[in-house]
């Protein structure tokens, strides 16, 4: 499937280098390629849902590049959502940053909360992005693996129903950066730091 990925991306996923990731933070990776692959293994689907306080920035992240992985790495059925334990929106950098290295974004629905559809190829599934609370409607209620990316939603969300596995999988928030004259450098950093994560989670899943 990685023949369907538009060849940007392509080649933004092949420079990625895994190599540098600290011991310390494969073992968390190492739990939830363990969870994909007993996934896998059983002939089942796996549903990851990724999980913030704002549903607007990481969450994001880890949603599209998760599902990125899962088609350069030919890695189904498998599926990413996100989520927060509460709604904002899908902050604009978030599309900025994903649109430079190779992604083609439309904006479905301009309001508030836009609602974007995310092309990873031509003849692929869009991941459909806004901002919900981690127990939306669009997301899975069972079996699926939580995924915190923040430390706030990990200590405020200490169960999440339906959940058959947890990681806490934290990022510093770019949202820092807001206003200053770096920030979507420091998007496109965070962005690059999932991306490289999930690329390292997806090398251990064997078909």
């Amino acid at each position: 499937m990685k023949n369907l990925l538009y060849s940007n991306l392509v080649d933004y996923i092949d420079q990625l280098s895994i190599e540098s990731l600290p011991q310390e933070r494969k073992k968390i990776l190492d739990t939830l390629a363990e969870f994909i692959q007993g996934k896998i293994d059983n002939n089942e689907v796996c549903n990851l849902n990724f999980i913030c306080t704002h549903n607007s920035r990481r969450s994001h992240l880890g949603q599209v590049w998760a599902q990125s992985m899962a088609s350069y790495f030919n890695v189904f059925p498998f599926y990413a959502y996100s989520g927060g334990t509460v709604a904002t929106a899908m902050h604009n950098n978030i599309g900025l940053a994903l649109k430079e290295v190779g992604f083609s974004i439309e904006n479905l629905a301009e309001m508030e909360n836009s609602v974007y559809a995310i092309s990873l190829g031509e003849n692929l599934p869009k991941v459909i992005g806004f901002s919900k609370v981690y127990d939306h409607s669009f997301n899975p209620k069972t079996q699926f693996g939580a995924i915190m990316t923040c430390s706030q939603a990990d200590e405020g969300c200490p169960f999440i129903a339906g959940a058959e596995k947890r990681v806490a999988l934290t990022y510093d928030d770019p949202k820092e950066f807001d206003g200053m004259p770096n920030a979507l450098e420091k998007y496109k950093e965070r962005s690059e730091q999932i991306a490289t994560e999930m690329k390292y989670v997806f090398t251990k899943i064997k078909n």
